[in-house]
């Protein structure tokens, strides 16, 4: 069996998301672990977000996170062999009440990710903003958009259809980078 202690977060969450995806679970990372992966551990998170995108049980993903040692305790499956914790926030897969536009892949020599595209990333994160005025996330937001092409005009119809189109052009529209994807 593979060694966990020495795998990013990345390198981790592929591994995870592989092992679950030969058992029949499919899965998308998601919240702040894409953050960390996006921008090269600049934000650091060490919990592990998964939404199941099939139909699975708990008991399922419980007995798969088993066979690679990880342990429920409360809502989170943990591995004394990493600090990085996993989660499965309830479905369905959507930032506000729109289903993501985009599932990106990477792939590691763990396996391959699925997880949200940088664009939904950004929107995952400025829901965060919108809605508890949470300005860690809107700084998570502009992390990402920096460093990666982000679909500046998806974002914007996206934030409208949420019913924030003031707050973004008032503390967003000027922060963005317009690199379009």
């Amino acid at each position: 069996m593979i060694s966990l202690s020495e795998l990013t977060i990345g390198e981790l969450a592929a591994y995870i998301a592989e092992h679950l995806r030969n058992k029949g679970i499919e899965t998308v990372l998601v919240g702040g672990a894409c953050i960390s992966i996006y921008s090269a551990n600049e934000y650091s998170s060490f919990d592990l977000d998964f939404v199941i995108t099939g139909s699975s049980t708990r008991q399922k993903v419980r007995a798969a996170l088993t066979e690679i040692n990880f342990t429920e305790e409360n809502r989170y499956f943990i591995n004394s062999q990493t600090p990085f914790f996993v989660e499965f926030p309830s479905g369905p897969l959507a930032i506000g009440d729109e289903p993501p536009s985009e599932i990106s892949t990477l792939r590691f020599s763990t396996g391959n990710l699925r997880l949200l595209s940088p664009t939904d990333c950004v929107k995952d994160r400025l829901a965060a903003f919108y809605h508890w005025k949470d300005q860690q996330s809107l700084e998570q937001a502009i992390l990402i958009a920096r460093d990666h092409n982000i679909n500046f005009e998806e974002v914007r119809r996206w934030s409208v259809n949420e019913g924030f189109a003031e707050v973004f052009e008032k503390n967003v529209s000027t922060r963005l980078p317009e690199k379009l994807g």
